[in-house]
């Protein structure tokens, strides 16, 4: 789904759109599928940590996500550090994957730094599934 352009609906592709969510908490893993999945995204992997989900895209060959939906707090690598390592990646198809960043905490300050290393957009948990897919088709350019 590499080459979508702005004239391009969102329900018209988004069958054909593979995600990533990283979050610690299973059950927030599970909400954020769910709701892919109502706004017609079915294509998901998701990892629990930072460092999993960078090895997979490290030893990805082909089935690069469109987009990475990835929580703040996490054990480990958090998701600032996350998108700082894909923000300086020298592997070409990983640099340039938009971030949306989830997050509860209402912090602006740490919602600040997340879009200065490079996330798209920093997203305030609870977000609506309509919500979430303005902001996917936002961030890969289509029409919401």
């Amino acid at each position: 789904m590499q080459s979508i352009q702005k004239t391009v609906d969102f329900d018209s592709v988004a069958d054909q759109l593979f995600g990533l969510v990283i979050d610690d908490q299973k059950t927030m893993r599970s909400i954020v599928r769910q709701m892919l999945h109502n706004i017609g995204i079915t294509e998901v992997e998701e990892y629990s940590e930072g460092a999993s989900a960078w090895n997979y895209l490290t030893a990805c060959t082909k089935d690069v996500p469109d987009f990475i939906i990835c929580d703040l707090h996490m054990e480990g690598m958090d998701g600032l550090e996350f998108v700082n390592k894909i923000r300086r990646s020298k592997i070409e198809n990983i640099h340039d994957i938009p971030v949306l960043i989830l997050t509860g905490d209402p912090d602006h300050l740490i919602q600040d730094v997340a879009a200065q290393v490079g996330a798209a957009k920093v997203l305030q948990k609870p977000i609506s599934a309509p919500d979430m897919r303005k902001e996917i088709a936002t961030i890969l350019g289509l029409q919401p």
